[in-house]
């Protein structure tokens, strides 16, 4: 066991300190744009859950190629590597298209919200903003993928890190204003974010040009046409991975959107109990990709025994870290919410929903690291349905019943912000359980298959 749990390690450290260099955007915006006006911090609370439901959606679909990669260079098929990543990238830029029109367009997701006009001005200024930065976000998506599959996480560490180094500046100067500059809030962290991802797109195209880890890929050694057959595999693959994920983060955006009703304070406590939780999430996160590039190329190599040893042993390391996460965040509820807001009734607001960020946590480490390698076996239809039910039918019907007490008989400590978060947690719970007995299943019978073909080889 400790032999995989260094090797996952080795892989998930670089991930989760991208990952996190990235969330810190997001922890940034928060705490800056919250000193600006907490106006200008609900509209991102809900330009973001509209935002981030848009890119996990879209970049999910492209994250196909992280599997399909991964058991190629494990088979040392290097070449169809480098086809793979072109595929990839066409689909990167039909994609952008019908994300920016979603970004540019937001009026009809906002209606749900009923925000004030105020509110809702500001929200559209910052999505706006963002719409642009998409097709750089998506391309720069393709890259992260590759480098995973190929066990090279910190190509794309190092480009994260530099951009957080960026981050700060840029937005001191455009959310509260500076030379040639006037003050712009919200939209001006988002102005800061987009410069960024187009600089961390440029970059990583570069590196797969220049770098020698990519050179056995040839991915720009001649152009080609989008590939049907190429194509219709990654989406098959990708389109129930990206429903997956929208599924899991719409989840938390119609809590945005429902929350949004309770009021501006109410959400902007929302906003910063989801945001411990964004940054908690990275590290199961990191470790599920870790174990989904090892259990793929393990897989490539047909070595079935070692991916599904390996496949337990990353779970159970999430978990056991996600414990650990919870003791803390509890010991430490206060100091941690002071930092996001200086604004009490804001405090008080956030104050019972990072409690219940404590427990949402570890379910949401069983559920990301048993999803990930189930990915890396290619099976991601039935995720999909397990998250449908979980999360959209516990998770946002059971909420709007809590949140908003529509039979009548629940406690007033289980309605408002905290009913959405409480039937999210249970959301959670009930797709970790049902991903992690479907994994089971897959990773024995693939185990099986495979002791029968090595049976028939030797005969």
């Amino acid at each position: 066991m400790f032999a995989d749990v260094r090797k996952i390690a080795g892989l998930a450290w670089p991930v989760l300190i991208g990952q996190l260099a990235i969330i810190a955007f997001g922890v940034i915006d928060t705490a800056m744009v919250g000193r600006y006006s907490a106006t200008d911090l609900a509209a991102l609370g809900l330009g973001s859950s509209i935002y981030i439901s848009v890119y996990i959606g879209l970049t999910g679909i492209l994250t196909a190629l992280q599997p399909i990669a991964g058991q190629l260079y494990g088979a040392a098929r290097y070449e169809e590597i480098g086809e793979e990543v072109r595929q990839s990238l066409w689909l990167a830029a039909a994609l952008a298209v019908i994300g920016f029109l979603i970004l540019y367009f937001p009026h009809p997701l906002l209606q749900l919200a009923r925000a004030p006009e105020a509110l809702r001005e500001r929200t559209v200024s910052y999505l706006q903003i963002l719409a642009f930065g998409l097709p750089a976000s998506l391309t720069f998506r393709v890259y992260s993928s590759l480098t995973n599959a190929v066990g090279k996480p910190r190509l794309v560490m190092i480009l994260q890190i530099g951009a957080l180094l960026l981050k700060l500046p840029l937005n001191t100067w455009l959310i509260f204003g500076g030379p040639g500059v006037s003050a712009r809030g919200g939209p001006g962290a988002a102005l800061a974010s987009i410069t960024i991802n187009w600089a961390l797109a440029i970059v990583g195209m570069l590196a797969m040009t220049k770098l020698d880890v990519f050179s056995p890929f040839a991915i720009f050694r001649h152009f080609c046409w989008p590939v049907w057959k190429r194509q219709a595999a990654q989406l098959r693959l990708g389109v129930p991975m990206g429903l997956s994920y929208l599924i899991e983060v719409t989840s938390y955006t119609f809590m945005a959107l429902f929350i949004a009703r309770f009021g501006t304070t109410t959400l902007a406590g929302h906003q910063i109990a989801g945001n411990i939780g964004a940054v908690l999430y990275m590290t199961p996160l990191s470790i599920g990709i870790a174990t989904s590039t090892l259990v793929a190329q393990a897989l490539g190599a047909h070595r079935y025994e070692a991916a599904r040893t390996l496949a337990r042993h990353g779970i159970v390391m999430a978990m056991a870290i996600a414990c650990c996460y919870g003791v803390i965040v509890l010991a430490l509820r206060p100091v941690i919410i002071a930092g996001y807001t200086p604004n009490a009734h804001v405090a008080a607001a956030a104050m019972p929903l990072v409690l219940i960020v404590v427990f949402y946590h570890v379910c949401d480490a069983l559920q990301i690291t048993s999803a990930f390698v189930l990915r890396a076996y290619r099976v991601a239809v039935v995720p999909t349905v397990i998250y449908a039910v979980a999360l959209w039918g516990v998770g946002i019907g059971g909420g709007y019943a809590l949140g908003f007490d529509v039979g009548g008989w629940v406690p007033d400590s289980f309605t408002g912000a905290r009913g959405f978060w409480l039937a999210n947690t249970a959301s959670l719970l009930i797709a970790g359980a049902g991903l992690a007995a479907y994994l089971r299943r897959i990773s024995a019978r693939s185990a099986h298959t495979g002791r029968a073909q090595q049976a028939d080889d030797a005969v």
